[in-house]
């Protein structure tokens, strides 16, 4: 009986513990069911990784002006391609690279330097006054500008010469017949030429009116004509490395200033009544030069050896206005 009622008994202890390792791994299968269905799944966790980028970046970080190119397009899933970050360094330096219509550098000067530099004889300007004639010789005048080729010159009143700023510049001379001639500046009319006052060489009053006639009504512009000359500097006779004298010929524009470098920069020299710009030191005598027209433009000129008398060619000239 002992012996059959531990067999029984060893009966009931492996149904319960058949029955508690059933009921044991349904539980665990229940955990693990759980546990996975609380675990985010991983093609939704890439995709949020893939989108933070895009939707953590504002379109207000874009600059303002700074338009994303096409590569940038967000693609269909809403994730931007590798190149569709904008690039606000780029477009900065874009915009900074574009000069305003201020800074233009020709419009700059010339509103900056007419008033002050164009003297009495200024562009756009129409004068009144008479023409007279002279016999000019050469075409050589108080300018000190040489022989003239075509004579279609003339002496400038002492008031409008002003102390030759007017030598070189061309003028366009007008009758009340309607005759019309261009002339250079060369020399000065003094007293009792008046204000206004062109004295023509006998060449050019014969193209406005008959020589008998002596005195016309006219009106005078300055102009700036086309050329194939360059401007060529001269020193004068007798400088040298202590004391000189440097003069502007061929120039379109008239000359307003003349500075010349030295050991401390720029120097303007100042200007005679014949025309030349004179270093009483020396100082810059056979150094780079650099001139400057009515309207501000500024040419410099390098390479020009301290010799007197000597007109030394450039390859520059000033800009037809």
């Amino acid at each position: 009986m002992k012996t059959a009622r531990q067999a029984a008994r060893q009966r009931r202890r492996r149904h319960r513990l058949m029955v508690g390792t059933t009921v044991a791994l349904a539980a665990a299968g229940v955990v693990a069911a759980l546990v996975m269905a609380l675990l985010p799944d991983r093609g939704t966790d890439g995709a949020s990784v893939a989108v933070a980028p895009a939707a953590g970046t504002p379109a207000r970080a874009t600059p303002p002006t700074g338009t994303p190119s096409p590569t940038g397009t967000p693609t269909a899933t809403g994730t931007p391609t590798a190149t569709g970050s904008p690039r606000p360094k780029a477009s900065a330096n874009t915009r900074s690279k574009r000069p305003s219509a201020a800074s233009t550098p020709r419009a700059a000067r010339t509103r900056s330097t007419t008033a002050s530099s164009a003297g009495r004889i200024r562009p756009g300007t129409a004068y009144p006054g008479v023409a007279t004639a002279y016999e000019a010789g050469v075409g050589d005048g108080a300018c000190g500008l040489g022989p003239s080729d075509d004579m279609m010159i003339a002496a400038m009143n002492t008031t409008d010469y002003e102390t030759s700023r007017a030598c070189g510049a061309y003028v366009r001379v007008r009758a009340a017949n309607g005759a019309s001639i261009t002339v250079r500046i060369t020399n000065e009319c003094p007293l009792p030429c008046a204000p206004g006052q062109l004295d023509l060489s006998q060449q050019a009053f014969a193209e406005l009116a008959d020589l008998k006639v002596g005195r016309i009504p006219i009106t005078w512009s300055l102009v700036s004509p086309s050329t194939s000359q360059t401007v060529s500097i001269r020193y004068k006779t007798g400088s040298n490395p202590y004391w000189c004298g440097i003069q502007a010929i061929g120039h379109r524009n008239p000359v307003a200033r003349l500075e010349v470098h030295t050991g401390s920069g720029w120097r303007q020299l100042p200007r005679t009544s014949y025309n030349y710009f004179i270093s009483a030191d020396g100082s810059g005598c056979g150094s780079t030069i650099r001139i400057t027209d009515i309207y501000g433009e500024r040419l410099t000129v390098s390479g020009i050896a301290l010799r007197p008398n000597v007109v030394q060619p450039t390859r520059v000239q000033f800009a037809q206005h």
